[in-house]
């Protein structure tokens, strides 16, 4: 199979590129994730000719459209880079990304809340970097976060799960396109769906049930965007619950009262925060393995990413 690659701000790899001559080395990203995906860094400022260590720099004007002004000497840059920009995105097709992580508070890497300046006043975290603009407006499907935001362990997992997903997709829409193919790959994530949006679970079931009244290359248009707009949502606990006991209805006739009260119990106390999710995902592996339960045990649901990573081990 084709391994994943994610593009990634170069000093959080360890470049030594940024203003300073420093980087900004994350270690869950080198010694971790890395281990299961491939890492393409990227630094605009450094690619784009302005040199290591060089005058730093910030955002200015207008938010939605702001300049790259140097902090000292006063040049403006946006032209510069954006140029460089658009022409990066178009050579990054090249490298079929499955997602980006930017380095946060960038002026050209920052994917949100960068800091711009204004005439008078002090700075409104509202900018965006020009290099993540042009990417973003480039691969509107990517998963895309900054490293910041992936220390939340929530929202490190809701990536991953995106990103994976899409993997999933592609090794799909790889084969031979069909409804059949898509109606399997919707059946076996929809748990993972329902975890993040029971509400657009329910609509990309009903998308997919059309799928004889729409042209195909249209539905699978539309069910990714819709399939991505669900896993961008943050998976929360209560969510989680819901599907863990949609789970025990699989094999609730099967299990003996006090495994049915032993797996209550520890969905209770996930629900409570007192374990981690890991521990009923595991019990509810357990048991689907002991009662052969085989459409439970192809639900990506309770295997959606390498357990090496430790996604799910935080309380």
């Amino acid at each position: 199979m084709e391994k994943i690659k994610l593009g990634v701000s170069a000093c959080l790899l360890g470049e030594k590129v940024r203003y300073n001559g420093g980087h900004k080395r994350e270690l869950f990203l080198t010694d971790t994730l890395g281990r299961f995906v491939e890492l393409v860094g990227v630094c605009p400022e450094a690619e784009c000719g302005l040199g290591v260590p060089r005058e730093a720099m910030r955002l200015e004007g207008d938010p939605e459209g702001p300049r790259l002004m140097t902090v000292r000497s006063r040049k403006d840059l946006t032209a510069r880079l954006a140029f460089w920009a658009q022409k990066r995105v178009r050579e990054l097709e090249a490298e079929n990304l499955w997602g980006f992580i930017f380095k946060s508070n960038s002026p050209s890497c920052g994917a949100a809340r960068v800091k711009v300046y204004g005439e008078k006043g002090g700075p409104v975290k509202k900018g965006m970097g020009l290099f993540a603009r042009a990417f973003m407006a480039h691969f509107p499907l990517t998963p895309m976060e900054d490293e910041i935001r992936l220390h939340d362990p929530d929202r490190r997992e809701n990536f991953i799960d995106q990103v994976f997903t899409l993997k999933r997709w592609r090794e799909m829409v790889a084969q031979k396109p069909g409804l059949g193919n898509l109606m399997t790959f919707h059946t076996r994530h929809k748990y993972l769906i329902m975890a993040h949006s029971p509400r657009r679970h329910q609509l990309l079931g009903r998308l997919a049930a059309q799928g004889n009244e729409i042209p195909l290359k249209e539905l699978y248009a539309r069910y990714l965007g819709l399939l991505l707009e669900a896993l961008g949502l943050k998976a929360t606990v209560k969510k989680h619950a819901n599907v863990l006991l949609h789970l025990l209805g699989y094999f609730k006739k099967a299990l003996s009262p006090e495994e049915k009260e032993e797996l209550l119990e520890i969905i209770e106390n996930y629900r409570q925060g007192r374990v981690p999710l890991i521990a009923p995902v595991t019990l509810c592996n357990h048991y689907a393995r002991k009662y052969r339960q085989p459409d439970l045990m192809e639900q990506y649901y309770l295997n959606p990413h390498p357990v090496e990573l430790h996604l799910r081990n935080h309380v």
